[in-house]
């Protein structure tokens, strides 16, 4: 299996949305050694990130990521991503390999640029309906992400460049999808991002898994 070497630079779209996740549901899916940084009494940010990238990319694929938690170590805050899927052999094998992601192959479904379904065989995973933008702006901001790779403690950070704008959306999460437990809800808030350039960078080791 062969994947780029580091760092990936992916251009294309996305659609992200967040929401309210209470704690007590996630809790077993953040390893012990983060902290779940709570927003709000019992209460976290989730998010759900679906993108394509295309041509002048590294790679060519679609994702999903499934965010149940935002988390804090050593006085940092990043995302926790427990679920992640693509359709992309070599982008699995990277994800995994360099950046401790629990990726896993998932066939994407694009439909008139308004609906989005994501299946593993004849199980679907979710479907994300959206609607157009409105009103876009030229936006760059940086995010970091925490992964475990083995007992390494990782974190790294993406860049990104993009006509963004706020959305609408509904979410589907079926009763059998592998992260329907986490209760992700509608989201509060969607974005939409067009002529994108994510710029993901090499991992950190920050520390050690106890035990």
């Amino acid at each position: 299996m062969s994947y780029p070497a580091t760092p990936w630079t992916l251009r294309g779209k996305a659609i992200a949305s967040l929401h309210l996740v209470n704690i007590n549901q996630i809790r077993s899916l953040i390893p012990l050694e983060f902290q779940i940084f709570s927003v709000w009494p019992g209460k976290t940010i989730g998010g759900v990130y679906l993108s394509y990238y295309g041509q002048g990319s590294v790679l060519e694929y679609s994702e999903l990521i499934v965010a149940p938690a935002m988390v804090s170590y050593q006085n940092k805050i990043g995302a926790w991503v427990s679920h992640i899927y693509v359709d992309n052999t070599d982008s699995m094998a990277g994800g995994r390999e360099i950046w401790g992601l629990p990726k896993e192959l998932a066939d994407f479904t694009w439909e008139q640029d308004k609906l989005i379904t994501v299946r593993q065989g004849d199980r679907k995973l979710c479907t994300l309906n959206y609607s157009q933008q409105n009103l876009a702006w030229r936006q760059r901001f940086t995010g970091s992400t925490f992964s475990v790779r083995g007992v390494e403690l990782l974190k790294f950070s993406a860049e990104c460049e993009a006509l963004l704008g706020l959305i609408s959306s509904q979410l589907e999460v079926p009763g059998d999808s592998p992260f329907s437990d986490i209760g992700l809800g509608q989201p509060f808030l969607s974005a939409r991002a067009e002529q994108m350039k994510l710029k993901v960078a090499h991992p950190k080791v920050v520390g050690q898994r106890a035990g």
